[in-house]
């Protein structure tokens, strides 16, 4: 199952925010309840579908802001999008952000995907632009580490991987959390350890440690 089936199984278009997700479950949990239904193996199986639908978006559905700025057109596009504007950060740092790519095209672990896993990497992506875009780290990570054990061969998906630690460490010297920031850098460089770019963003990070703190 893709994320547009879970957003299906809510009666929602893909894409929908955090909080249509949430009330369209509220609404069909009531009407689905085995409580309200007892002894009826057809709701009870639609209450287990829907529960599982909204545990899973409820991690990676856009905040109400963030789903107001993509384009529909977006939303079912079959077309890679541009790379994400990276979050603001503190003002004393600058240095130059490691960004996510659809590229790598040319690996055959990309080119043997299902075309329902090339859909569900598709979703995942634009997903994964809206959350680092508004510093929802937490669910980016949470989206990327659930493609990355359906494809863990795949190397985008790596790189998405390491790059959404990165980010979340980063954000951490920011907010003065220096043992999550050293976590999540290792993790970062552990993810994706062949990528140049990245390896001197995080050596960047680690140095503005050092300094602060």
């Amino acid at each position: 199952m893709d994320i547009a089936d879970y957003y299906r199984q809510l009666g929602l278009r893909s894409g929908a925010s955090l909080s249509q997700v949430k009330a369209s479950y509220r609404n069909l949990a009531r009407q689905y309840h085995p409580d309200v239904n007892p002894g009826n193996e057809e709701a009870k199986s639609k209450f287990i579908a829907i529960t599982e639908a909204y545990k899973f978006l409820v991690n990676i559905a856009p905040t109400d802001a963030a789903a107001s700025e993509v384009p529909k057109s977006t939303q079912h596009s079959t077309q890679k999008s541009p790379a994400p504007t990276p979050p603001a950060e503190a003002p004393s740092v600058k240095p130059k952000t490691v960004k996510v790519t659809p590229k790598h095209r040319h690996n055959s672990s990309s080119e043997e995907l299902s075309a329902t896993d090339e859909k569900l990497k598709q979703d995942s992506y634009l997903q994964l632009q809206q959350l680092l875009k508004y510093e929802k780290f937490p669910r980016a990570i949470a989206l990327v580490e659930g493609l990355a054990q359906r494809l863990p061969e795949d190397p985008e998906v790596r790189q998405w991987l390491a790059i959404s630690y990165q980010r979340w460490g980063r954000y951490s010297i920011a907010q003065k959390q220096v043992d999550k920031a050293r976590i999540y850098l290792k993790k970062a460089v552990k993810t994706d350890p062949h990528n140049r770019a990245l390896w001197a963003e995080v050596e960047r990070d680690f140095r503005r440690l050092e300094q602060i703190y």
